[in-house]
């Protein structure tokens, strides 16, 4: 299937990944064949390399580019924070009208059947920022509570630390909706009984700037949120507060 290209030109390419694709094959998925790489490969006729990362779950602007060069240049300005990355995302609970999480990331360990711990000694400045879109309060019972309460979010990442957002709000108490690593098991399956369907990761990337690298002008590409997203939300509609 061919993906929704959202901007290209010689150098670079965005995309706008759908949730459930990972953007390169990797050791932990040794049996996945698809993935972005490959699909533009066909779709484009040309090698394309990865500037970042967007987990498999989540959706939205993916920005690729057409030479090892290209891509290393575009990498420094993510690593120096000058790439500016707009998300929405859907949380259990309700949330300030506006936030600021600041909270520093360790690695984690990530060894197979042992317990997920934070590697001391390797905590890097992680902020978020978010603000309030809606709220939602719907009468399905969620473990001890008869109602289930949503926040549906615009978020600001700062950095790019490993999955920033889900580690940030699940510090905050107000985990991702179907996130199945950070999450809440209760919330999830709730959602999964309401909705009738696979519950996707609900975060999506919905705008990447950066500076063009070879015109050095800002470049602003904005994905829209996809079918089934845009559904879950109608679907909360009426029950908004």
């Amino acid at each position: 299937m061919s993906l929704e290209i959202l901007y290209q030109d010689e150098d670079l390419i965005v995309v706008n990944k759908p949730s459930g694709l990972l953007v390169h094959r990797t050791e932990l998925a040794k049996e996945e064949e698809d993935a972005v790489v490959q699909r533009l490969r066909d779709q484009t006729g040309r090698w394309v390399f990865p500037v970042h990362r967007l987990d498999r779950g989540t959706s939205g602007a993916l920005l690729l580019a057409f030479s090892p060069e290209i891509a290393r240049q575009l990498s420094v300005q993510f690593s120096e924070a000058r790439v500016s990355k707009n998300y929405y995302c859907l949380v259990r609970g309700f949330c300030d009208t506006k936030g600021v999480i600041d909270y520093p990331l360790a690695k984690l360990n990530e060894i197979k059947g042992r317990s997920r711990f934070k590697i001391e000694g390797t905590e890097k400045e992680a902020i978020t920022e978010y603000e309030l879109v809606k709220r939602f309060q719907l009468p399905v019972p969620v473990s001890r509570y008869n109602s289930m309460r949503l926040s549906w979010l615009k978020v600001i990442p700062k950095q790019g630390r490993k999955h920033q957002i889900r580690r940030h709000f699940k510090h905050l108490l107000n985990p991702l909706v179907g996130d199945t690593r950070y999450g809440c098991r209760h919330i999830n399956k709730a959602c999964r009984e309401l909705w009738t369907q696979d519950l996707r990761l609900m975060l999506h990337a919905s705008q990447l700037t950066f500076e063009h690298p070879t015109s050095n002008e800002s470049v602003s590409v904005a994905a829209p949120l996809s079918t089934e997203l845009q559904t879950i939300l109608d679907s909360l509609a009426s029950y908004e507060c």
